[in-house]
């Protein structure tokens, strides 16, 4: 979950926010690289006629930032096609979870299951929670670590979005349609999200918590105690 002076990425919890991390370095090492070298041609035009005169006229570095430009594209292209094509692949689910998004709460459905288990998930006003402000809840999605799960979701009135940042979900939950990602942790733990559309005046107010546990713990403390 985010912290105070938090500025960068969250921890990833699974290999697609793993990759989604490293994209956004291998990113900021081309961005970071181009506007240094933007700059200081800049400084450089400024000081040196000659500089100048052949940013302005020269044929060669015409072609340079013609060509350099296209080829930097083509190297970012390529592991961002590669993880929007392993973002979008499912891989043999074990099983499938419904997240359905309200005006301001979310509810759940586990209906792989003999006896579907189904409950709503609200927000633990901060007065009452010692946790993290406005990002409990007093039903949490539990879901068993190291498993290939199927998430999908819809809406009931508007748009919502589930997203949950350090497992690489981002989700538009869309009124009368299913939209679904695949999802595995590596580790256990708590990992939070919102709603990340802006669908009204309690938008803020409707959290996600996922909670990955071992599998013997889920079937035994969850399903058991829930059929």
């Amino acid at each position: 979950m985010p912290t105070w002076n938090h500025v960068t990425l969250q921890d990833s919890a699974n290999p697609t926010m793993e990759q989604l991390t490293f994209f956004h370095d291998y990113s900021m090492v081309w961005l970071t690289t181009i506007s240094m070298f933007i700059m200081y041609m800049m400084i450089m035009s400024t000081k040196n006629k000659f500089t100048n005169l052949m940013i302005n006229e020269g044929q060669s570095i015409e072609t340079i930032w013609t060509i350099l430009p296209a080829m930097i594209l083509i190297t970012m292209a390529i592991p961002s096609l590669r993880m929007l094509y392993l973002m979008e692949e499912m891989t043999n689910p074990q099983f499938t979870i419904k997240s359905v998004g309200h005006q301001w709460y979310w509810s759940y459905e586990y209906s792989d299951f003999n006896n579907p288990i189904e409950f709503d998930s609200y927000m633990i006003p901060a007065e009452e929670t010692k946790n993290i402000r406005l990002l409990e809840v007093d039903n949490r999605l539990i879901l068993p670590m190291k498993t290939q799960i199927r998430m999908l979701t819809t809406a009931t009135d508007v748009i919502h979005s589930f997203t949950i940042p350090s497992m690489g979900m981002k989700m538009d939950s869309v009124p009368g349609r299913l939209n679904q990602m695949s999802m595995k942790s590596n580790r256990p733990g708590l990992f939070t999200g919102q709603c990340s559309e802006i669908c009204g005046i309690n938008h803020s107010f409707m959290p996600i918590v996922m909670e990955m546990v071992p599998m013997k713990s889920f079937i035994n403390n969850f399903i058991k105690k829930n059929m």
